[in-house]
């Protein structure tokens, strides 16, 4: 995933001819509660507009036009991608640890979480680890000692927290990929203080070639990865080759609403505003749940579905706003420099991008062929 101080998803940086943008349809969910903030989203789209962006790096840029406006969106190359999102990673990933913890990604919010508030808050690390629950148990993964997975990767594993807990759960041999070297060495030395460097191997690795060979792991874990993939084809690819025979897939990931009958891209506003995101956070187009399912059937993968788990991380966003605005939040945003700042200013989009039923937040899982 790709939080807005997170975990870090791995993807390719070859074929610097190509530029990829954030092109995206969306689709309606249910009205999403928030808690207000003190940053309006005309201050955030100031702080956050594409023009910073090109000053500072000379990115090329194409116009976006919304209600008699023309903003100017980054049009970045596959390896500006690369670098940008490794980047971004090198940069947060102490302050998310600092404020959050090992795991850099979305609580999953149900009825217990969201009863056992602490501080007049939900347990957020809690709702982290039930996210890692659910995601096993909607994929139907084994915990008996003759059917659990014995060998899992973890694709883009920031540092390390999925890894680790998985390793421990099912005493499985875990190899873990992120593009950022920071992350890989904070994740290596949290991994020994706990005493799992004998199960829990890191490096950085790209997700759209991973060094590994066909058929490996018993388990292919992807946490708020997918969205950082400029090839989402080539991505489930990897995903389904690196898997071993009857192994199970799990794909947990930001996505846009399917396009709706007659419909052939977004309306104007909804792209802008996807537009402004993928500016902030380095991200390449995104794609619906439906374009994951229908890739998985194009690879032959078995037992695929989906599900739209949006309304279960509605308080996560306002959360690390929350934190982020905090004076240790902001003390740890100044220190780590204009990237991270503006990708956390970049969260009220998010908030609104759920608001509007634009982003969805898609479980998938699949099985490869016995």
């Amino acid at each position: 995933m790709a939080v807005a101080l997170g975990a870090a998803g791995s993807f390719a940086g070859a074929a610097a001819a190509r530029a990829w943008t954030c092109s995206s349809s969306i689709s309606s969910c249910n009205e999403i509660r928030t808690r207000s903030t003190s940053v309006t989203s005309a201050q955030v789209c100031g702080l956050i507009r594409a023009d910073d962006e090109v000053g500072r790096r000379g990115v090329k840029t194409r116009s976006l036009r919304s209600g008699g406006v023309v903003r100017r969106a980054v049009q970045r190359t596959e390896p500006e991608l690369y670098d940008g999102i490794a980047h971004f990673y090198d940069e947060s990933s102490g302050v998310w640890e600092g404020i959050w913890g090992e795991h850099m990604h979305h609580g999953y919010y149900d009825e217990e979480i969201v009863e056992a508030v602490v501080d007049g808050d939900p347990d957020h690390r809690r709702a982290q680890i039930k996210m890692i629950e659910k995601s096993l148990a909607y994929a139907g993964v084994p915990d008996s000692k003759d059917l659990k997975p014995k060998t899992i990767v973890d694709v883009g594993c920031g540092i390390g927290g999925s890894s680790r807990y998985l390793a421990r759960k099912f005493q499985a041999k875990v190899n873990a990929i992120t593009l950022s070297p920071v992350q890989v060495q904070r994740a290596v030395d949290l991994t020994a203080k706990q005493g799992l460097s004998d199960l829990v191997n890191f490096q950085v690795a790209n997700a759209l070639n991973q060094p590994f060979q066909d058929g490996s792991f018993d388990l292919v874990w992807s946490m708020e990865s997918g969205e950082h993939m400029p090839d989402k084809k080539k991505f489930v690819g990897e995903l389904a080759r690196v898997a071993a025979p009857g192994g199970r897939i799990i794909l947990v990931t930001w996505c846009h609403r399917d396009l709706k009958p007659g419909e052939t891209s977004l309306k104007p506003d909804e792209q802008d505003l996807l537009d402004k995101i993928c500016d902030a956070f380095y991200l390449p187009a995104w794609c619906s749940p439906s374009d994951y399912v229908s890739i998985a059937k194009d690879l032959g993968l078995q037992d695929i579905k989906s599900e739209d788990w949006s309304e279960y991380v509605t308080p996560f966003w306002p959360a690390v706003m929350k934190t982020a605005l905090s004076m240790e939040g902001l003390v740890g945003l100044v220190k780590s420099g204009w990237t991270t700042m503006k990708g956390a200013f970049a969260m009220t989009l998010m908030i609104q991008g759920y608001q509007r039923g634009l982003i969805k937040f898609a479980a998938i899982t699949c099985r490869k062929r016995d």
